[in-house]
């Protein structure tokens, strides 16, 4: 409080802004069709992957030129779908189930992100944000903090996809070595991880700003570089140290790329 005049004013503390503004960006995240268009299809798409992939398993392709067979090889387990076991497979590898599992998200959360900030340079809201009341970091931290709970909710939407997926085809749900902790922090630390990449994110779309393209082609480039590390660092026996690495992480990878998307709408002009 100040008082000027015998007038007083209410500080605008950080505290205040920052929940002025999460609560002006989650009402407009949520009440997105694209929000939602974006969940029910990662919530399909398991669904689709487990049932044909169980259809097609042990069916063999011949190459016309070559001769050459190939045999399909579906999913062993449902759990496949989730990740693969620290070790089984390497982070380049192009088999089936390394790359038709819930580490696709990443990518599609990519343009649920670009969409979102784009629209604010293309309306002219992010202008006037900035003219009237508030600060770039306070945009970015919001940003950043409703895009996680958007890649958050497409995780766990996969998740539950992946378990109806599961028992339609007649994948086995067994956990061998695993247990039924181990699954949990593999998806939590998937989780944190997902903080990593939507600071990513959010930095490529204040770059493109109403470019959507490129801020969509600036994230799927760059995501690509940390790809190779998902499985590495949310294997599906997790412990407690997976979880706590992709926290630690996840936090300081998004205030180091906060502070390049404060300093980036700083430097440049916001159309």
């Amino acid at each position: 409080m100040e008082k000027t005049n015998g007038v007083i004013f209410e500080r605008n503390s950080f505290g205040k802004r920052i929940k002025t503004m999460l609560k002006v960006d989650f009402r407009r995240m949520f009440t997105m069709r694209l929000v939602y268009i974006m969940a029910g299809i990662c919530f399909v798409m398991p669904v689709l992957i487990l049932v044909m992939t169980t259809m097609m398993d042990g069916g063999v392709s011949v190459n016309p030129q070559t001769g050459v067979e190939t045999a399909m090889e579906g999913f062993d387990n449902v759990w496949q779908a989730i990740g693969s076991i620290s070790g089984e497979n390497s982070g380049m590898s192009m088999s089936l189930t390394s790359m038709c599992n819930i580490n696709m998200l990443y990518f599609i959360a990519a343009v649920l992100i670009c969409i979102f900030v784009a629209d604010d340079f293309r309306s002219g809201y992010a202008k006037n944000l900035f003219t009237v009341r508030s600060k770039r970091s306070d945009y970015v931290i919001s940003k950043t903090l409703v895009g996680f709970t958007g890649g958050v909710l497409m995780l766990i939407a996969y998740f539950i996809g992946t378990m109806l997926g599961g028992m339609i085809a007649g994948l086995p749900f067994d956990l061998g070595t695993l247990t039924i902790g181990n699954i949990l922090m593999c998806m939590a630390a998937k989780i944190f991880l997902m903080l990593v990449f939507v600071a990513l994110f959010v930095m490529m779309s204040i770059i493109g700003k109403q470019k959507l393209w490129l801020s969509v082609l600036g994230s799927l480039v760059s995501s690509m570089l940390l790809y190779t590390m998902i499985p590495m660092l949310t294997p599906l026996n997790s412990t407690i140290t997976n979880v706590m690495m992709c926290l630690i992480g996840g936090v300081v990878f998004s205030v180091g790329m906060g502070a390049i998307s404060n300093t980036i709408l700083k430097k440049t002009n916001l159309v």
